[in-house]
Protein backbone atom coordinates (compact mmCIF):
# COMPACT_ATOMS: atom_id res chain seq x y z
CA UNK A 1 0.00 0.00 0.00
CA UNK A 2 1.55 3.55 -1.12
CA UNK A 3 2.20 5.70 1.55
CA UNK A 4 -0.50 8.42 0.67
CA UNK A 5 -3.11 5.48 0.96
CA UNK A 6 -2.23 4.83 4.69
CA UNK A 7 -4.65 6.02 7.50
CA UNK A 8 -3.62 5.35 11.08
CA UNK A 9 -7.66 3.57 11.00
CA UNK A 10 -7.02 1.41 8.53
CA UNK A 11 -3.73 0.07 10.23
CA UNK A 12 -5.64 -0.95 13.56
CA UNK A 13 -8.51 -2.09 11.67
CA UNK A 14 -5.63 -4.40 9.62
CA UNK A 15 -3.54 -5.34 12.05
CA UNK A 16 -5.94 -5.35 15.55
CA UNK A 17 -3.56 -2.45 17.41
CA UNK A 18 -3.68 -1.20 20.31
CA UNK A 19 -2.96 2.58 20.98
CA UNK A 20 -1.27 3.77 23.99
CA UNK A 21 -1.16 7.37 24.63
CA UNK A 22 0.45 9.62 26.96
CA UNK A 23 4.18 7.57 27.32
CA UNK A 24 7.13 7.83 25.15
CA UNK A 25 7.70 4.85 22.71
CA UNK A 26 11.21 5.69 22.26
CA UNK A 27 13.69 6.87 25.16
CA UNK A 28 14.56 10.53 25.33
CA UNK A 29 17.75 11.43 23.09
CA UNK A 30 19.84 14.69 22.63
CA UNK A 31 19.28 16.47 19.24
CA UNK A 32 21.57 16.06 16.98
CA UNK A 33 22.76 18.69 14.48
CA UNK A 34 23.09 18.07 10.52
CA UNK A 35 26.10 18.80 8.95
CA UNK A 36 26.26 21.34 6.83
CA UNK A 37 27.10 18.75 3.70
CA UNK A 38 23.60 17.59 4.65
CA UNK A 39 21.84 21.38 4.87
CA UNK A 40 23.24 21.84 1.50
CA UNK A 41 22.18 18.88 -0.05
CA UNK A 42 18.59 19.35 1.65
CA UNK A 43 18.58 23.38 0.07
CA UNK A 44 18.89 21.48 -3.25
CA UNK A 45 16.92 19.08 -3.33
CA UNK A 46 14.00 19.92 -0.82
CA UNK A 47 12.19 22.27 -3.23
CA UNK A 48 12.43 19.75 -6.14
CA UNK A 49 10.87 16.93 -3.76
CA UNK A 50 8.58 19.38 -2.83
CA UNK A 51 7.46 19.99 -6.59
CA UNK A 52 7.54 16.61 -8.08
CA UNK A 53 5.27 15.58 -5.20
CA UNK A 54 5.79 11.91 -5.43
CA UNK A 55 7.14 8.97 -3.18
CA UNK A 56 10.08 8.56 -4.88
CA UNK A 57 10.68 12.49 -5.19
CA UNK A 58 10.68 12.72 -0.99
CA UNK A 59 12.42 9.42 -1.26
CA UNK A 60 15.74 10.43 -3.34
CA UNK A 61 15.78 13.84 -2.39
CA UNK A 62 15.10 14.01 1.86
CA UNK A 63 14.81 10.45 2.87
CA UNK A 64 18.24 9.14 1.56
CA UNK A 65 19.95 11.58 2.45
CA UNK A 66 18.87 11.65 6.15
CA UNK A 67 19.48 7.95 6.27
CA UNK A 68 22.92 8.58 4.63
CA UNK A 69 23.79 11.33 7.21
CA UNK A 70 22.42 8.86 10.04
CA UNK A 71 25.31 6.38 8.53
CA UNK A 72 28.20 8.96 8.02
CA UNK A 73 27.41 10.05 12.01
CA UNK A 74 26.92 6.62 13.27
CA UNK A 75 30.74 6.01 11.38
CA UNK A 76 29.02 3.63 9.11
CA UNK A 77 27.50 0.93 11.92
CA UNK A 78 24.33 0.82 10.04
CA UNK A 79 23.58 0.01 6.35
CA UNK A 80 21.22 2.08 4.09
CA UNK A 81 19.65 0.03 0.80
CA UNK A 82 18.07 1.19 -2.32
CA UNK A 83 14.83 0.08 -4.07
CA UNK A 84 17.70 -2.95 -5.30
CA UNK A 85 18.95 -4.17 -2.34
CA UNK A 86 22.36 -1.94 -3.00
CA UNK A 87 24.31 -1.74 0.32
CA UNK A 88 25.34 1.77 -0.11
Amino acid sequence: MPYSKFTLSKAVEDFQLTIVEGSRFLPEIPSVTPTPLLQDILKETLPWAIAVSSEKARSEGIINPVLLEVKRQLQGRISVFSGEEFNV
